[in-house]
Formats: structure tokens, C-alpha cells, sequence
């Protein structure tokens, strides 16, 4: 009996450790939270970072151009034999003037040269400037293109959000829904029962179709959550295990009021990334200009040059005029001028950068037309969202007293199934499309804010 005891108390250990094991964690995130653990984990951000890093690394790569951009150091290294002379009448400086002078192949030498070069620009006539004003402004070109990517990585992300709270509200409706189609289930077939009963097989057959049709649409929406609940966990990068779920069960409207149309056009006019990222295109074409009008002028430069080998077999020569190639030194310093002479080119580039300037500007003033037309187009779904939320609640108060009334007088035995399937439906209905409309407008909400540059995260739907 003891042994038997015993070996119940660990199958149950057993199978408690084993529930453990495969249990879930559930974790619940803000929006906030959501939104940013997603642009982090987005590649696409990534992607576009690593342009702005780019671009940065090449500010500093032009900013090195202006600081000896040319400073080079050659050595070379290897074994030579010395030198021998017949004539003892010379010094060993002097073995120049031995028209027979031979290589000593038993007097084997170690042979090492260096050779330095180094240019400083003096003065280039703006060129080093305007190139590095250039870089820097097409840094901020490449910031704003992150910038936007970034933005619209967030929108999708809220869309996400919301869609998660759409997913849930249905469940809930069609799980409501599922109870009273249960109920009135059970109210046809006892009154199919019973003696005398006046059903009539049409409303039976009514409700069956509605049954089945109602099936369709539930099964639609279960297969619809599992897939958004798939796409939450891979944007949040989740573990086995691991489920995330909103840390608000309940789909609200935003509470943001919907301000003027001016407020949101002036909002994306000077502030909207593709704006900044266009007028640091229009920077760059600029300075683009200048530095290469600065190349029709000659640009001074300082240099300096080392020359130095050693070879101990072999004597260095006293005479100025003579080196000896493998152990001599010298060096040279200078002021010197650089100059392209292909005017032709040099001016068809200047004009080649004056259309691109040309261009940007016009870039700029389309871009200019679209946001505004956006900002108008999204206003307008915005506030026709609003008034669809607003006008569906109202028909699903009414609907909710109808169903009422009819539940009442179908218990009393006063109307057919039809019109109580009816009530039902329509209810059902209205609940859907009015939580549909929320979903809409807070997503209409977000377009707004994301074509005015207002972040879509300070939407607030906390009541």
C-alpha cells in the first residue's frame, strides 16, 4: 500500500514537472514598448543606420583630405655584395673614379632603403571646404532617409498593435455571439418537442443556414488572430514558449482631438523628413557647385621629400654629383602648384552639378504638392472615421434595445425565430462594423500624424 502511495505521489510530481515544462509565458506589452522593441529588431531600420554611419564615416574621410592627404612611406630590403678596387691610390669614398671597380661576391651586405613622400594643400581656393560641406550635408540627406523609414517601420507597427485589438474585441463578440446562438439552439429543439408544437420547419432551416454562415465568419476571424498572433512573435523576436499579447484587452478610440487642417499641413511642411532630406540634397548640389568651379583655379600645395639607404659593404661617395643608389640621403622641401588644364570638361561639370542643384529644387517643390495633398486626403478619412464611429454607436444602441425587445417577446411566445435570428444578426453585425470603424479611425489617426511628422506613438486611446 505504501509503494503504491509513493508511486502515485511521483506520477503526479511527474506530470506537474512535465505541465510546467510546456507551460507559456505570457507577456504583456505596451504600445509604447511594442512599437520601439519592433524598430530594433527591424532590419530594414538596421539597414538604413548603417547608411547614416556611411555617410558620417564619409564627413571624416573628406575632412582627411584637407591634412596631408598624401603621405606615403616605401622601404625595400635584400642582400648585395660589396665593392673592390685594385687601386690603392683611392679612398673608399673615392671608388667613383675606378672605371674598373668590381662587385665582391665573398663581402655579402645587408641592404635597406627608405623613401618618404608627404603633400600638404595650402590653399585650394574653397575646394577642401565646400567637399566637406558637401559630405555633411549629405549626411543629413541620408538622416532623414532614416528617419523615414523609421517612421513608417512605427506606423506598420501600430497597425499591428491594433490589429492584435480588433482580433481580440471579435473574439469576445463572436464568443457572445456563439452563447445566444447556443441558447436559442436549445429553445427550438424544445419547442420541437413538445406536443402540439406549431414550429414551423422553415424557421429551423433559417437558423441552421445562419448557424453554418456564423461558423464561416468565427472560423475566419480564429485563423486571422493566430496569424497576427505569428507576426507579433516574430517582430518581437520571441522565444519558444513565449507568447506577447497588448497590454490592453480592449479596442478604444484615440483621444487625440482632431485639430484644424492648417495645424497638421504647417506640421509636415516644416517638419516632414522628406523635406529636410530634400532641401540637404539641394545643400549638397550647392557645394557640389563651388567645389568644382574652385578647379578651374591652380591650388597650391607644400611637399616634402625623404630620401635614405644604408648598406655598410658599400662606401657613400664624397662627390655631389655622384650617389651611390645603396647608401646615400636627401631630402627636399617645396611649395608647389597643381593645375587642370581640361577647361572643356571642368566646364561642363559645373554645369552638369548646376542641373542637379536645379533638379533638388524641383524635387522639393513636388514633394512640397504631395505632402499637401496627403495631409488633405488623410484629414479627410481621419474625419469621415470619426463621424462613422460616432453614427455606428448609435445604430448599435438601437440595435441592442431591439434585440432586447424581441428576446422578450419570443419568450413570451409573441414572434417567430426569424425575427429574433434577425435582432441577433444585425446586432451581431453593427457590433462588428462599429469596432471595424474604431480600428479605422485610429488607423486613419496614424496615417495623419505619420504625413504631418507627428509620432504615431503619442496617440493616446486611454480612457
Amino acid at each position: 500500500m505504501k509503494i503504491l502511495k509513493a508511486s502515485l505521489l511521483l506520477f503526479c510530481l511527474a506530470s506537474l514537472m512535465a505541465g510546467s515544462s510546456f507551460a507559456q509565458d505570457t507577456v504583456r506589452v505596451s504600445l509604447q514598448k511594442f512599437i520601439t522593441e519592433g524598430v530594433q529588431n527591424s532590419g530594414e531600420v538596421d539597414a538604413e543606420r548603417q547608411e547614416v554611419n556611411l555617410a558620417q564615416n564619409r564627413i571624416r574621410e573628406t575632412q582627411s583630405q584637407r591634412y596631408v592627404p598624401t603621405f606615403e612611406l616605401n622601404t625595400q630590403h635584400g642582400v648585395i655584395p660589396g665593392v673592390k678596387s685594385d687601386r690603392e691610390d683611392l679612398d673608399p669614398n673615392e671608388f667613383y673614379l675606378d672605371p674598373n671597380l668590381e662587385n665582391d661576391f665573398e663581402d655579402i651586405g645587408l641592404f635597406t632603403r627608405a623613401e618618404l613622400d608627404l603633400i600638404q594643400p595650402i590653399f585650394t581656393w574653397g575646394g577642401l571646404k565646400n567637399a566637406v560641406s558637401a559630405s555633411q550635408a549629405a549626411a543629413k540627406a541620408a538622416e532623414s532617409k532614416f528617419q523615414i523609414t523609421k517612421n513608417k517601420t512605427e506606423l506598420r507597427l501600430y497597425k499591428l498593435y491594433q490589429s492584435y485589438l480588433l482580433s481580440l474585441e471579435l473574439n469576445r463578440l463572436l464568443s457572445e455571439a456563439q452563447d445566444q446562438i447556443d441558447d436559442i439552439g436549445g429553445q427550438l429543439e424544445e419547442k420541437r418537442n413538445e406536443e402540439g408544437s406549431d414550429l414551423d420547419d422553415s424557421d429551423v432551416f433559417k437558423f441552421n443556414v445562419f448557424k453554418s454562415e456564423f461558423a464561416v465568419r468565427k472560423a475566419e476571424v480564429e485563423e486571422n488572430s493566430k496569424y497576427i498572433q505569428n507576426v507579433w512573435n516574430y517582430v518581437m523576436q520571441a522565444s519558444d514558449g513565449t507568447v506577447f499579447i497588448p497590454e490592453k484587452q480592449f479596442l478604444d478610440p484615440v483621444q487625440n482631438e482632431l485639430k484644424t487642417l492648417s495645424y497638421y499641413r504647417n506640421k509636415a511642411v516644416n517638419t516632414r523628413p522628406e523635406v529636410k532630406g530634400l532641401e540637404a540634397g539641394i545643400e549638397v548640389a550647392e557645394f557640389g557647385v563651388k567645389a568644382q568651379r574652385a578647379e578651374y583655379y591652380p591650388s597650391l600645395f607644400l611637399g616634402l621629400r625623404g630620401r635614405y639607404a644604408i648598406t655598410p659593404n658599400r662606401p657613400r661617395q664624397s662627390n655631389p654629383f655622384i650617389i651611390n643608389s645603396t647608401n646615400y640621403s636627401s631630402a627636399s622641401i617645396g611649395f608647389g602648384i597643381r593645375q587642370n588644364l581640361d577647361f572643356f570638361s571642368l566646364r561642363f561639370d559645373v554645369k552638369k552639378r548646376k542641373i542637379q542643384k536645379r533638379k533638388a529644387e524641383f524635387s522639393k517643390n513636388a514633394a512640397m504638392d504631395g505632402i499637401v495633398l496627403q495631409v488633405n486626403d488623410k484629414y479627410k478619412e481621419a474625419s469621415l472615421s470619426q463621424i462613422k464611429v460616432e453614427r455606428r454607436d448609435e445604430a448599435l444602441v438601437t440595435s441592442k434595445k431591439w434585440l432586447r425587445q424581441e428576446q422578450l417577446d419570443y419568450d413570451f411566445g409573441m414572434n417567430n425565430t426569424k425575427d429574433l435570428v434577425d435582432a441577433i444578426q444585425k446586432k451581431l453585425q453593427l457590433q462588428v462594423q462599429y469596432k471595424r470603424e474604431i480600428f479605422n479611425f485610429n488607423k486613419n489617426m496614424a496615417e495623419l500624424y505619420d504625413v504631418s511628422a507627428l509620432p504615431v506613438g503619442s496617440l493616446n486611446t486611454n480612457f
